[in-house]
């Protein structure tokens, strides 16, 4: 069937819910058609070609932010701490594998969640199941849970406002090397932490002192005064996606505007489904997130669909399997990947596959099973020959308690402190910077050894 920005419509399709006014729905996507774009066709472009330097070991990708936005949550404030976790990591990252870190945030644009149940049920009530605020509302009221199409256009206007407000800091100012001692502050739980974060930071700014002695000012200030930072989401309410869908008036190709890079999940990527059929027909960057369901023939043949012209660059795998099973099954699927020789960047997604349940009942990820996943797929990729390329991870800027484990020792009874997540738990400021560290003495060690990024562990 040839591919359209509609030919999804014709397929099966999983994780969409059903609006009661079918007319209200219409009047929304033809609104959004006529919006401008959220990101440019030649960023998501710059991006791919990132991400293709990821798949050859010269670059490293991380890929982190909300489990789901919010419009409760929407602040300057929250927005600004994200964005600087996110360059403490990637500063402690980039310093350990001398490599430039590509960093694409899930952000100003993830908004829906897939879930396991459509509906939810309390009390001997049943309602339609929260889908991300993008869809209905999280009170459990039949009003909230009611899919309301209008929530549409408030996603895209925040994802404007988000987008806009981290370009500026991105590239003005805010991100200069120079400021690097103001992105991370919070000396309270995690003393040790700031002060070896701190003791990279004046590792680099002597370095940076040491190129200016030799009139390299200019040159420097280019390199160190902003970052490149690119937007992600699931594609998962494919209705919105096809309205924000353009054609590029430079080569002609379509591209889902509303991020540079978007990913399908463990529960939408049917091969002959209405998620994989979208997306193989847009050029963005595509990540496919890759669980323990997953057979060497349907991620070959998944493969072959989301890239058929075997672009570097093109197609993240996202590995997300659990602590416990990323040994067993992560093996079997490189070695297909590899036989078929399609590239892709491998990446790690620690924290989907290690979601339990406290003993009150709180949804949770211990830190210690992050950490075991992470440091598993590492082994595994320098077993297998292959390049370990990213993270993914579900991560905010607040002083959050989701996550238990980690130095500040969050434990089961901490819980309930600031448990602020609409879906899944996320690491907060210091339990990310914490993971940034363990995984740079890895990547450390394999440059030392001078084993590049592939053999890292």
């Amino acid at each position: 069937m040839p591919w359209s920005p509609q030919s999804w419509r014709q397929k099966p399709i999983r994780q969409v819910p059903e609006y009661p006014d079918p007319a209200a729905f219409s009047a929304v996507e033809q609104q959004l058609r006529t919006y401008p774009p959220l990101v440019f066709a030649g960023e998501a472009r710059n991006l791919t070609n990132s991400l293709s330097a990821v798949a050859e070991g010269k670059a490293f990708l991380l890929q982190g932010g909300d489990c789901a936005e919010s419009f409760a949550e929407f602040s300057a404030n929250n927005i600004r701490d994200t964005f600087c976790v996110f360059l403490s990591m990637a500063t402690v990252l980039t310093f350990a594998a001398d490599v430039p870190v590509v960093k694409v945030g899930r952000i100003a644009g993830q908004f829906a969640k897939p879930r396991s149940d459509d509906n939810e049920t309390r009390g001997g009530q049943t309602l339609p199941s929260y889908r991300g605020d993008i869809i209905n509302g999280e009170d459990f009221t039949e009003a909230e849970r009611r899919p309301d199409p209008a929530r549409m256009l408030r996603a895209y206007f925040q994802a404007a406002a988000t987008a806009n407000l981290v370009r500026a800091f991105a590239t003005g100012g805010y991100a200069d090397l120079n400021r690097a001692r103001h992105w991370y502050l919070d000396d309270h739980n995690h003393p040790d932490l700031l002060k070896r974060y701190l003791g990279v930071v004046d590792r680099i700014s002597e370095g940076v002192d040491f190129l200016r002695t030799f009139s390299l000012s200019d040159a420097v200030a280019a390199r160190t005064s902003k970052v490149d930072f690119y937007f992600s989401h699931e594609t998962l309410l494919l209705p919105y996606e096809e309205a924000l869908t353009r054609q590029d008036s430079i080569t002609g190709d379509w591209y889902d505007t509303s991020a540079h890079m978007i990913w399908i999940g463990d529960r939408t990527r049917q091969p002959d489904g209405a998620h994989v059929e979208y997306c193989r027909g847009i050029k963005n960057p595509i990540g496919l997130k890759c669980g323990p369901s997953m057979s060497e023939d349907d991620l070959i043949k998944l493969a072959a669909l989301l890239n058929p012209e075997n672009k570097p660059g093109r197609l993240t795998l996202i590995a997300r399997f659990g602590a416990d099973q990323v040994a067993e099954k992560l093996p079997k699927l490189i070695r297909a990947v590899k036989k078929s020789g399609a590239n892709v960047v491998w990446s790690c997604d620690p924290m989907h596959g290690n979601t339990i349940k406290s003993a009150a009942g709180i949804k949770t990820r211990p830190f210690e099973r992050i950490i075991k996943e992470l440091k598993t797929f590492f082994e595994v990729h320098r077993a297998e020959g292959t390049h370990a390329g990213g993270v993914h991870l579900e991560m905010t800027g607040q002083n959050v308690t989701e996550c238990t484990g980690g130095a500040q020792d969050i434990t089961d009874i901490n819980l309930g402190d600031r448990y602020e997540t609409r879906c899944d738990p996320r690491l907060n400021a210091s339990q990310a910077l914490e993971l940034a560290f363990l995984l740079s003495d890895s990547l450390s060690a394999a440059r030392h050894k001078g084993a590049g990024l592939a053999a890292s562990a």
